[in-house]
């Protein structure tokens, strides 16, 4: 057991940057902690004992944002002995000694590979009184074995595999995350069945490329089958999955997320470009054709599906008419909501030194018109549910406004966000209970539903928060064998997804 100075238990702070998949990892990292016997800092704590950085690598600007997030924290440091400082996830896993070089006062690096080692680090760190670097090249331990405190009573992060095996020429996180590793179906369900023991409702499978899943074990209809075997998990309300890669989704997952009662009706599938010449250059082995013909397979299937998706607009050679092929899939995908990103030079991916860097100011007027193209495409997909009743799962956080406005906030089915009015039900409704309501109005971005709620179901979710509890696993290992070179003291480790 850690104790601080005073003789309490020593207090941390896990603070994320990045994917789902680096959610996911942060939840792991506060179970390891926590098993440790560090507590959760308060939130107007603000020189906890422990501080995590679990970071992203994905955008050029993530060096400036870590390193101007140390460079505050060092004078917090300075008045606070003992104070330690850790970073770990994609950065580090890039930057490795270079932090410690840059930022002296961290105390411990740690790498995608090896999570499961921080409190060792930590500890060895202290007793040394030196930087404690360790970064793994290979996964070591599944994540998932790992214990975890998890953030939400109603909603949970589920990885079914790390790594991936594409090599997209704008992408450094295959080369920080390695090859795809997948993980044993049963594993997954048993934990996907503590978590539902625990009162989660809705689970969302993680993968770098869900629809690869079954590559490792010769089994390319494994993520099918997988989606239909939640379906027999009772208690499971939702099922979620990200991200999808085009060139590997089958027909077979359509059927199961069709025929699958539990399988929301919502998918996100990365586009990246409408051009291509520039799916090409991106090296994405599909074409805007193939790409379209799966949305109007899908909604065949699933007419009420929500489509959403990822667009980089100037890479390296985009021409107008390239950018222009773009929108006009937008168009014609008729996306409900999309993740838009202006191309960012990542030093160790084969697009940073292309030919064909376009100006900033060249990128930036054709990102504003994305966004313009967009959003006058979800507006109008927003507005057509004007009128609905929609099946909301009641969160916390997803309305910044909800005080000042008196509204509570939650989920659709189909994943859009929606504002809404509690009615005579002001003070029942709990994060984690269902609420059916009708929509009254429609915004690019949310809906809002102003009248009287339908109804109000209480669940067993709504009750751990009410509670005040959270679902903690710990880690599932039902046989799995570790991957990699074996090692006299195995330490466990992570991975992450990213917009594919």
């Amino acid at each position: 057991m850690t104790t601080a100075a005073a003789g309490g238990p020593r207090t941390y702070q896990v603070r994320t940057y990045g994917c789902q998949m680096n959610v996911h990892d942060s939840e792991r990292i506060s179970g390891l902690l926590e098993q440790a016997g560090y507590v959760r800092a308060g939130e107007s704590d603000d020189s906890p004992d422990v501080v995590v950085f679990n970071t992203c690598a994905v955008r050029e600007n993530a060096d400036n944002r870590l390193y101007g997030n140390l460079g505050h924290l060092r004078p917090v440091k300075d008045r606070h002995p003992g104070m330690q400082i850790a970073v770990g996830g994609c950065l580090a896993q890039k930057d490795r000694g270079d932090i410690v070089r840059k930022a002296p006062w961290v105390d411990v690096v740690f790498g995608t590979h090896n999570i499961g080692s921080l409190p060792v680090l930590l500890e060895r760190a202290r007793h040394n009184t030196a930087a404690e670097v360790e970064i793994l090249e290979s996964l070591d331990v599944f994540p998932s074995t790992l214990p975890t405190r998890r953030e939400s009573t109603y909603a949970g992060w589920v990885s079914i595999s790390v790594g991936c095996n594409n090599t997209c020429t704008f992408c450094i996180v295959p080369a920080l995350r390695g090859k795809e590793k997948d993980r044993r179906p049963g594993d997954i369900l048993s934990e996907v069945r503590a978590l539902v023991d625990e009162g989660v409702l809705e689970v969302t499978l993680l993968g770098q490329n869900v629809n690869s899943y079954g590559v490792e074990f010769g089994d390319r209809y494994a993520f099918g089958k997988l989606l239909r075997a939640c379906g027999d998990i009772d208690g499971l309300e939702r099922v979620r999955f990200t991200s999808p890669h085009p060139k590997d989704f089958t027909d077979d997952v359509i059927a199961a997320m069709a025929e699958t009662p539990n399988v929301c009706h919502s998918l996100h599938m990365p586009l990246q470009s409408g051009s291509d010449d520039v799916l090409r250059a991106m090296r994405r082995s599909y074409r805007a054709e193939r790409y379209l013909g799966i949305i109007d397979k899908v909604r065949a299937a699933m007419p009420d599906a929500a489509i959403t998706t990822d667009i980089i607009v100037g890479f390296p050679g985009e021409t107008e008419a390239d950018f222009e092929r773009t929108l006009d899939v937008v168009r014609a995908a008729r996306f409900s909501s999309a993740f838009t990103f202006q191309y960012s030079k990542r030093p160790g991916t084969p697009a940073a030194t292309m030919d064909g860097q376009l100006p900033k100011q060249v990128v930036q007027e054709r990102y504003e018109r994305l966004i313009a193209c967009v959003e006058e495409i979800t507006w109008a997909e927003n507005k057509k549910l004007v009128g609905e009743a929609v099946e909301v799962l009641v969160a916390v956080g997803e309305g910044r406004k909800d005080e000042r406005t008196g509204r509570l906030s939650g989920r659709a089915r189909d994943g859009r966000l929606v504002h809404f009015d509690a009615g005579s039900y002001a003070g029942a409704i709990r994060p984690g209970d269902i609420v059916h309501t009708v929509v009254t109005y429609a915004a690019p971005h949310h809906l809002n539903a102003d009248g009287e709620p339908l109804s109000h179901r209480r669940t067993r979710a709504g009750d751990a928060a009410e509670a005040g509890r959270t679902a903690r696993t710990p880690g599932v290992l039902l046989g799995l064998p570790t991957i990699g070179a074996p090692a006299a003291a195995p330490e466990p480790t992570t991975g992450c997804a990213v917009s594919h």
